[in-house]
């Protein structure tokens, strides 16, 4: 018939034409097995790490409270008569030998508070001195003084002169040079290496120095901090190796 459209409504052609339009993809790209691998180590590596930080501050907590408490909260009027190192010095791997020419690791020296006096084999008349107030010093802390070793470490190979032997009984006597000593005990500016007390802590760290050419008032002085460093660390030190 003349009257009728054979073309299709208006709507319907574009009903038709956005269903024969192709659809529009996006495609993301996917790691690797080995990217994701890397990612999944990477995490791993820095959980390890700061499980190992945490297993180390648990591990030196103690140390670090009882430092903390005896040099910082401490009454008002308290005064340290040693002089704390700052940083410490941990007791380098050195070979010492023993009076009777054994060779011995000074790190077998490690797990005891330490009172260390060094001297010459000659022995002059401060080093008895200091021999004789380091064996006081000891003897002064009653049942406490097992948790320190008395240690003389002698810094030349002369012989070491009979007279000492008495005086020596329960000390720890080791030779070593007097350059390798330097790389771990240090004088105060002006004085002798042989002048002083050195105070090591169970861990092998250098961390006090008394003055010089101590005397019996300043041994007095010394004892009352040996007791409160032994006092601030029972929770975790016990006499012994």
């Amino acid at each position: 018939m003349s009257g009728f459209n054979s073309s299709p409504p208006t709507a319907a052609r574009a009903a038709s034409a956005v269903v024969d339009e192709p659809l529009g993809l996006t495609v993301h790209s996917m790691p690797s097995p080995r990217q994701a691998l890397d990612g999944v180590e990477g995490r791993r590596t820095l959980r390890g790490r700061w499980k190992m930080i945490l297993v180390m501050l648990c591990c030196a907590a103690p140390v670090i409270a009882s430092y903390f408490t005896y040099y910082v909260i401490r009454p008002e009027g308290r005064r340290v008569y040693g002089e704390l190192i700052e940083p410490q010095r941990t007791m380098p791997e050195l070979l010492a030998t023993t009076r009777a020419g054994a060779p011995v690791r000074l790190s077998t020296l490690k797990g005891q508070w330490l009172l260390v006096a060094v001297a010459d084999a000659g022995c002059d008349a401060l080093c008895e001195q200091q021999l004789y107030l380091q064996r006081q010093l000891r003897e002064s802390l009653g049942r406490e003084k097992d948790r320190l070793d008395r240690v003389w470490l002698v810094s030349d190979t002369a012989p070491v002169p009979a007279r000492l032997d008495k005086g020596l009984e329960g000390a720890t006597v080791l030779r070593v040079p007097a350059a390798q000593l330097a790389q771990w005990l240090a004088p105060e500016a002006g004085h002798a290496l042989a002048e002083h007390f050195y105070v090591v802590d169970p861990m092998g760290n250098w961390m006090m120095r008394f003055p010089s050419r101590m005397d019996t008032a300043g041994a007095t002085r010394a004892k009352r901090d040996l007791e409160r460093l032994l006092r601030a660390s029972a929770s975790w030190d016990e006499p012994g190796r």
